[in-house]
């Protein structure tokens, strides 16, 4: 069992410590983090089975000394979740598409108006993104392309309805921090419940593809699931209460779906091994 964790872990650190090295990140700051992620969920366990988490009980169950643990546990973690502004663009892109207000007669979203206090891009922004100024908004959504001003610099129009941020190399580390971990959560979720209770993880792939058909599929699996996608936001936004405030429902949660493409050159000699799903 060991063998396979070692190169399990070996998998899924090899890319990412590419991207450390890159970035210049050292051994030393990772076996920091490491460290401090170790202590953090050696903790949690330990009070979700109603033990008290002492030093020394988390220094057993880590390797770590006490010492480190005592060290570890009064130094505070630093946020990765994502930056409010994403998330709030999302926002004011959903409640374009969603809200009546700044929909049009044939149901698309509507041309609007720069500034206003009702049915306006000044007015989306300020039911949807908080106390971030419109004009910022509009010039982030400009730059990633999502929309475009007219001749006159009056009105606004919604170009693509799938908001991906102007990302600086920042802002792209955010996502693959967030992408990754949403995704080994629920490998490990599955990991430790029964197929009929697993959440929806699967994956297709041939290995002894030609060029040409590769590039024929990247195009399909961009607009197939740029589709699917596109139609599990519309869903999602009607339940959300960010964008719809009378959806009823208890409790809050964090639900969706993830899809991404992957290719890589192989040995031309590989044979296919016909389609490979896992879940």
């Amino acid at each position: 069992m060991k063998k396979v964790i070692y190169q399990v872990i070996y998998h899924i650190l090899k890319p990412l410590v590419a991207i450390l090295h890159r970035k210049a990140v050292s051994f030393d700051e990772f076996s920091q983090i490491a460290k401090k992620l170790f202590v953090e969920v050696a903790e949690k366990h330990l009070r979700e089975a109603g033990e008290r988490p002492t030093n020394s009980r988390i220094s057993v169950s880590t390797g770590l000394t006490r010492r480190e643990v005592a060290q570890l546990r009064q130094t505070s973690s630093e946020s990765l979740l994502a930056s409010t502004r994403i998330n709030r663009g999302l926002r004011v892109i959903n409640g374009w598409m969603t809200d009546a207000e700044f929909i049009a007669r044939d149901g698309l979203p509507a041309s609007l108006p720069v500034q206003g206090d009702k049915g306006s891009f000044e007015a989306l922004v300020s039911r949807y993104s908080g106390d971030i100024p419109y004009r910022a908004m509009l010039k982030e959504l400009s730059l990633a392309g999502v929309v475009v001003l007219d001749d006159a610099g009056d009105r606004v129009g919604l170009l693509d309805n799938a908001y991906v941020p102007h990302q600086s190399d920042e802002e792209r580390l955010v996502l693959m921090g967030q992408d990754v971990s949403l995704l080994l959560q629920t490998i490990a979720y599955n990991h430790q419940h029964e197929r009929g209770e697993a959440y929806y993880q699967r994956k297709v792939s041939y290995d002894n593809l030609p060029l040409e058909a590769v590039l024929v599929f990247r195009q399909m699996a961009r607009e197939e699931s740029h589709a699917l996608l596109l139609k599990f936001n519309q869903w999602l936004a009607r339940h959300d209460r960010d964008s719809n405030p009378d959806a009823k429902g208890q409790g809050c949660y964090r639900a969706g779906v993830g899809i991404y493409y992957f290719e890589e050159p192989l040995p031309a000699q590989n044979q296919a091994e016909g389609p490979e799903e896992k879940g």
